[in-house]
């Protein structure tokens, strides 16, 4: 995951660069929303036997049974991703921690440049 994080945060900043001088900031939040929705689901997706999922939701602060039935669920990946408990546990600010530079902050820092 830290190779992807270095290569999105390459592929955030040359995008955002070239496309300053045009008013890109909707279009930066919904990608941000995009781009953390696809973060989620590769850790999802990492994660591959119920019992890691379960194990990684309990570490991540969510209750026994509620990290035992999310980590049983058959739902497609992309659509587990959007779910509540996944928004719980890896936050904004979570990513943040774990490297993530979103493109709307990228923007505010270019457009104040």
């Amino acid at each position: 995951m830290e190779f992807r994080y270095l290569k999105l945060r390459q592929l955030i900043t040359g995008w955002v660069s070239y496309f300053r001088l045009a008013d890109i900031k909707t279009k930066c939040q919904e990608l941000d929303v995009w781009t953390r929705r696809r973060i989620r689901m590769c850790y999802w997706k990492q994660w591959k036997k119920i019992k890691t999922k379960h194990d990684n939701l309990r570490k991540l602060g969510i209750d026994n049974f509620r990290a035992w039935e999310y980590a049983n669920t058959r739902k497609g990946y992309w659509r587990i991703s959007n779910s509540h408990i996944l928004a719980l546990t890896f936050t904004n600010e979570r990513l943040k921690s774990l490297g993530y530079l979103s493109f709307s902050e990228r923007y505010t820092q270019v457009a104040n440049f």
